[in-house]
């Protein structure tokens, strides 16, 4: 009788059958039956590695190919598409010897947040984001765009080695990243369009590149924009990703030690890890962020490629008419000017016969270095008149580059996404328990 090949589709079994195939793998010190999938899947698993072989990095085996199926809903051939693409970018960013050779540029290790801490009950790592104290702008300001990317691939290389150092203690396949979003202090500077942008561009390259990373997400502290965050996120989130989030109400402490075990949490998340002088914050263990001072700013950095440009005549003002067809939309504005300030404010222009109402008192802002932004929730629909004021100057025309957008707020179909990432409750529910951000 010829020998069975281990990937052989079980003779009495359908195409349809779901019971997961098991194959007895060696990989280093472990040895461990690990459940590849259903029949269906091994044989896609099967065709894949055919089709990829003349490439194969010899440290893929079958446990880590998986993970590119399932990033494709196992299309072989989005797989494969996938899988070679990451090959060229890891020969791009030398990801190999990135750990040994890069070094991160200091802004980025004193005010990018988070890092890693503690592992969850199976044993995978775990990241705490403080995102609400992620200067974005002043990081963008701070360092190329290539500096940024590669130090969240440094962050990635890092899980990487993790989950090996893991996987030979425990004896058993770790994998996944278990994410702690914590959200405390977001507010509307957040939507600054660049710096939102670019973190999702950092979040699209990260999952084409480590499929199936992260394994579960915990928001925390969820801010009374989140709807408008999750639905400018959602676009470049896969429909697996969203599955992977959960957002917690006031007992997330609770819910956080159902997965972690308290002395693998911090202190301020409810754990029992904290700094050498007892400090439950733990800002010995993870960068806490804040602003970045100007001194690291870089002076040959643009960020005026996508925006509008005008000129504002000595004497006079530019204003420009933004409709809201929706209460409680968010009006978003950024700006620079070529040289010297510029006067700026926001009216709301009421149905005929009344007085026009500040909104932002126009005042004089100093933004020829760095660009200015800012926004407001209009509560009411109607015109809102943005106002770039040069009356005072009686010699001087200002170029300004600006940028101007209405968000509106998230729809009943959102409203239900963002409900199904809530546990236990709603979204309403969860934002009347926490201490909410003002706008």
């Amino acid at each position: 009788m010829p020998k069975k090949n281990k990937y052989t589709l079980n003779q009495g079994a359908s195409k349809n059958e779901t019971t997961p195939t098991r194959v007895r793998r060696t990989h280093g010190a472990v040895s461990s039956d690990v459940p590849l999938g259903t029949p269906v899947e091994v044989a896609a698993l099967q065709k894949f590695k055919m089709q990829v072989l003349d490439i194969l990095d010899p440290r893929d085996n079958d446990f880590k190919l998986m993970k590119w199926l399932k990033a494709r809903d196992f299309d072989v051939e989005k797989a494969e598409i996938m899988y070679k693409n990451h090959l060229d970018f890891r020969e791009k960013y030398k990801l190999d010897t990135l750990l040994d050779d890069y070094t991160p540029p200091e802004v980025i290790q004193k005010y990018l947040t988070g890092g890693l801490l503690g592992y969850d009950k199976e044993g995978s790592p775990i990241r705490v984001e403080k995102y609400g104290q992620l200067d974005m702008k002043g990081i963008m300001y701070s360092v190329k765009q290539e500096d940024l990317i590669k130090s969240k691939l440094y962050h990635n290389e890092l899980v990487v080695r993790e989950w090996e150092k893991q996987t030979k203690k425990l004896g058993k396949h770790v994998h996944g990243l278990t994410v702690l979003f914590d959200m405390e202090n977001v507010g509307t500077g957040m939507l600054w369009r660049p710096g939102l942008q670019m973190y999702l561009q950092l979040v699209k390259t990260l999952e084409d590149n480590y499929p199936e990373m992260m394994k579960q997400m915990f928001v925390i502290n969820a801010p009374r924009i989140f709807p408008l965050l999750w639905k400018v996120a959602r676009p470049l989130m896969s429909e697996h990703t969203k599955q992977k989030i959960q957002v917690l109400g006031s007992d997330y402490k609770e819910v956080l030690q159902r997965y972690i075990d308290a002395d693998q949490l911090p202190g301020f998340l409810g754990g029992t890890i904290t700094d050498p002088d007892g400090n439950p914050d733990c800002k010995t263990l993870l960068v806490h962020g804040g602003q970045v001072p100007e001194k690291y700013f870089l002076k040959d950095l643009s960020m005026t490629d996508t925006m509008e440009t005008a000129l504002v005549p000595n004497g006079e003002k530019l204003q420009i008419v933004k409709f809201v067809t929706e209460p409680n939309s968010i009006l978003r504005w950024e700006f620079l000017t070529e040289d010297f300030d510029v006067g700026f404010g926001v009216n709301y222009i009421p149905e005929k016969g009344n007085k026009v109402k500040p909104v932002v008192p126009i005042k004089r802002v100093n933004c020829h270095m760095v660009p200015e932004d800012g926004s407001v929730e209009c509560k009411l629909p109607g015109p809102y008149k943005v106002v770039f004021d040069n009356t005072f100057s009686w010699t001087r025309s200002k170029t300004i580059f600006y940028h101007v957008e209405v968000i509106a707020p998230t729809d009943d179909v959102m409203q239900k996404e963002i409900n199904e990432r809530v546990q236990n409750g709603t979204w309403e529910a969860v934002a009347k328990q926490m201490e909410v951000t003002k706008i």
